[in-house]
């Protein structure tokens, strides 16, 4: 630890309040991301979206005491807190660690390049962690920011770091390099990943490579860099498959594995690498290279080899048996990740009973100390139970926990299996976190609900992504509303809503009721615009705070009635303008009484006031888009001088947030841009929420002239081999995607729909499609597969395919 006056000097700081002489373990910048307060240091951060200035006020109520800023701030309420002023919070943030990181001599991997760094990493681990100590990246954390709280990790215990870097474009690296400091570099490979941020190949190739420019050997594909520029290192130790190289190899595939074969230093070695793919093969071999330059004998490397896994690194969030929520994060098992597992923990379990279920965790010198801390962070997080399974989880957090925590213990997972009944589990969120000896996937799959395997994959963090790429594009001040209706556009209402609550959007908008009141049970306390409303949800829209839409004088005057006779006033409310879309609203003759009735009465408290632009991507409509926008201006105008209170207005949608940035106001509406779906050719850099996916049950050699399904309009031209997939109209696979209309993607390749689509199972010629097995994943829509592609061969939009997936598919939500 260091003391506060300490991280003063180094990171070239002035007291603007010096209270007491505290001592700093852990940095944070996320208000929401607390758990030592007593001895963390707050960040507040500036990004394009966010100013961390703004979260000082909630850092402090969770009893952070010590702040790092850019700008002078009010102290008066912040009277026994340390206060350093600094030009950049994000340079001292980094310099902090570049300071941390020169205290330590030990040997530090530092890992760039396009693709495949994170896995290298994690194999790495696998491979050597038997004879160091080793502190490593957290899953992906390799921005600017992810970086530096990975290097702070570093302690005297560790004998070895892996650390990776990633940039998006040019200018970014030095300051890694400076964090990382590596004495061992790998470059993964060079491909098109952000080539937007750079003006060549070549640009970005020579921008990685300053991370490497100091080490004592870089390891690298020689084609890799070759064809743009020679790397600077004291030993290059490059490899080829395909030319002379330092390190020469020849790869041969087998059925389920590749023999590689190469001479190093004059002397042979082969290695029996557990993948075919191409992609799997390029890491193991950067892997290979580490592990002959430490100097490890061909056994030993073969025996470590058979280790490695393909390695998932999400959090998948799925339902489970009775009424549970199932976090899967088994792994890996330590600190920093668990602390990152019980932070999505923490996101998603507003209403259940939180559960953990942890192995033995490896990696540190001093085991109590481990456990120590692993019991302080189930305690941070309010863990009402605990399973323990392994030796010594069991011995440490029995006696740790003792009387704080229910605790189940367990020698292992068969004896937890062979004691499992469903039964003992209700209405919880339960995280499996455990390292990969310990076979969790094993416990997960007890817990699954049993449903086909067709299933909707939601990933949480596109969502945020593409929330941020839109906030980037708010002026200042201007409010978020994101659109939750139709279940989210079909992505599930509850996990998306409690993703979006903890990225702080400003208002949630739902077409239903009773779409708000499930959101409401399951703990989101955002305010909730309700679109549709009639006389028969009143009664539970007070009972969940929600607020409606009022568009016509009878549900204003029934909604007056209904809070008079409840004694209510000031119930906040929105009022729609109708202004061209001719759907639903009030029209312009009717603002003089609707006037009249508001200010008439104390029962509601106008919270925004709204329209719909109803052609707001399209170029050629922008005079009546803006014809909308000045008769709704005019009438807020109108309503704003009446009414004696100021309220929100709010006219643009995810289009107009791109195309007309000066109809923001005071708030915009984002709806199915937020999923990854863009409707303007003004194109964000947005990427796919959901995946819908299914397996191929059979395959069936079909004869020239057959016919395949329902009323034998699919006939075969040719001999074929034709594949079952799980899904058809009861899933929402249409049945005009039927005879052709429709494709899958399958091993890399689209493979028409053939016949007509059944109500469970759909056909697909595949042909052409290379070594289709029973089993194989078959993506329905997703990046392979844009949804708009789909879409536009039904004759429809992305809207219709995403909200037509039938609820019985299940919904696996992850997080990188």
């Amino acid at each position: 630890m260091y003391s506060i006056h300490k991280i003063q000097q180094v990171i070239n700081g002035n007291f603007l309040q010096q209270m007491q002489e505290d001592f700093i373990k852990y940095l944070v910048y996320d208000s929401r991301n607390i758990s030592f307060p007593k001895t963390s240091l707050f960040f507040a951060l500036k990004t394009s979206h966010r100013d961390g200035h703004q979260f000082i006020g909630d850092a402090y109520k969770k009893g952070i005491r010590n702040f790092v800023v850019s700008e002078s701030i009010d102290t008066n309420k912040l009277t026994d807190c340390n206060i350093i002023l600094v030009a950049d919070t994000l340079n001292a943030l980094q310099s902090l660690a570049s300071y941390h990181r020169s205290q330590f001599s030990i040997p530090v991997i530092g890992i760039t390049g396009s693709n495949g760094k994170t896995i290298v990493k994690e194999w790495l681990y696998e491979l050597l962690k038997d004879d160091y100590n080793i502190v490593r990246s957290p899953r992906s954390f390799n921005s600017q920011i992810g970086v530096p709280l990975s290097v702070w990790q570093l302690s005297q215990e560790h004998t070895l770091a892996i650390f990776e870097a990633g940039i998006s474009e040019s200018g970014e690296m030095q300051a890694l390099a400076d964090m990382i400091q590596p004495t061992i570099g790998i470059f993964t490979n060079l491909g098109e990943a952000h080539d937007a941020g750079f003006s060549s190949r070549e640009e970005k190739a020579t921008e990685k490579l300053k991370l490497l420019q100091d080490v004592e050997v870089v390891t690298y594909q020689k084609e890799t860099l070759d064809r743009h520029l020679s790397i600077k290192a004291a030993y290059k130790l490059e490899w080829s498959i395909t030319s002379e190289a330092i390190f020469p190899i020849q790869i041969k595939k087998r059925e389920h594995s590749t023999e590689a074969k190469g001479v190093f230093q004059n002397k042979a070695y082969d290695v029996i690498i557990p993948f075919t793919d191409d992609a799997s093969v390029e890491n193991a071999i950067h892997c290979w290279c580490v592990l002959l330059y430490f100097g490890y004998e061909n056994d030993v490397i073969n025996e470590r080899f058979q280790r490695l896994h393909s390695i998932d690194m999400r959090l998948q969030l799925k339902h489970a048996v009775n009424h549970c929520l199932l976090i899967n994060d088994s792994y890996s098992a330590d600190l920093t990740s668990l602390k990152i597992a019980l932070d999505f923990l923490q996101q998603q379990s507003a209403g259940l009973k939180r559960t953990v279920i942890l192995s033995d965790f490896f990696g540190s010198e001093n085991e109590l100390y481990l456990y120590i801390a692993i019991a302080d962070l189930l305690l941070q997080y309010r863990i009402e139970k605990l399973i323990a399974i392994g030796k010594e989880s069991t011995h440490h957090l029995s006696s740790l926990l003792n009387n704080k925590i229910i605790i189940q213990t367990f020698s292992s997972v068969d004896n937890f299996l062979l004691d499992f009944k469903s039964s003992s589990f209700s209405h919880e969120i339960i995280l499996l976190k455990g390292a990969r000896i310990f076979q969790f996937e094993r416990i997960a799959q007890v817990f699954e609900e049993k449903v086909h395997k067709t299933v909707l994959e939601v990933n949480l963090n596109a969502l945020a992504h593409n929330l941020k790429e839109y906030q980037k594009l708010l002026q200042p001040g201007v409010k978020l509303m994101a659109m939750v209706k139709a279940f989210s556009y079909g992505s599930g209402g509850a996990e998306i809503a409690s993703i979006l609550q903890f990225h702080n959007v400003d208002y949630l908008g739902v077409a239903y009721a009773d779409e708000g009141i499930e959101l409401r049970k399951n703990g989101i306390t955002l305010p909730i615009m309700v679109m549709n409303t009639d006389d028969s949800t009143f009664p539970s829209l007070i009972d969940y705070n929600l607020q409606p839409v009022l568009y016509s004088f009878e549900m204003l005057q029934l909604f007056q009635a209904y809070l008079l006779s409840q004694a209510l006033n000031y119930y906040p409310v929105h009022l729609e303008i109708e202004t061209g879309m001719n759907r639903l609203g009030f029209a312009t003759v009717e603002i003089e009484p609707l006037i009249h009735s508001i200010t008439a009465s104390s029962s509601l408290k106008i919270e925004s006031v709204f329209s719909h632009l109803a052609a707001s991507e399209d170029e050629s409509q922008d005079a009546f888009t803006q014809q909308q926008a000045d008769l709704f201006k005019t009438i807020t105008t109108q309503l704003q001088n009446a009414i004696p209170y100021p309220f929100l207005k709010h006219i643009a949608n995810s289009a107009a947030i791109i195309r007309h940035p000066n109809l923001q106001m005071d708030m915009v509406r984002l709806g199915i841009g937020l999923y990854g779906i863009q409707s303007v050719t003004h194109q964000l850099n947005l990427e796919p929420v959901a995946t819908l996916k299914s397996t191929v049950a059979q395959l069936k050699n079909v004869a020239k002239g057959e016919s395949v399904s329902y009323n034998r309009r699919g006939v075969v031209n040719r001999d074929s081999i034709i594949a079952t997939i799980r899904i058809g109209y009861a899933d929402g696979y249409w049945r005009r995607f039927s005879n052709g209309v429709g494709k899958m993607w399958i091993n890399g390749m689209c493979a028409p729909v053939m016949g007509t689509v059944c109500m469970d199972m759909t056909m697909i010629d595949v042909t052409d499609v290379p070594n289709v097995q029973v089993g194989d994943e078959v993506i329905v829509f997703g990046k392979q597969l844009p949804v708009r592609d789909v879409a536009a061969w039904a004759g429809t939009i992305p809207y219709e395919v995403m909200t037509g997936v039938s609820q019985r598919v299940k919904r696996i939500y992850y997080q990188e």
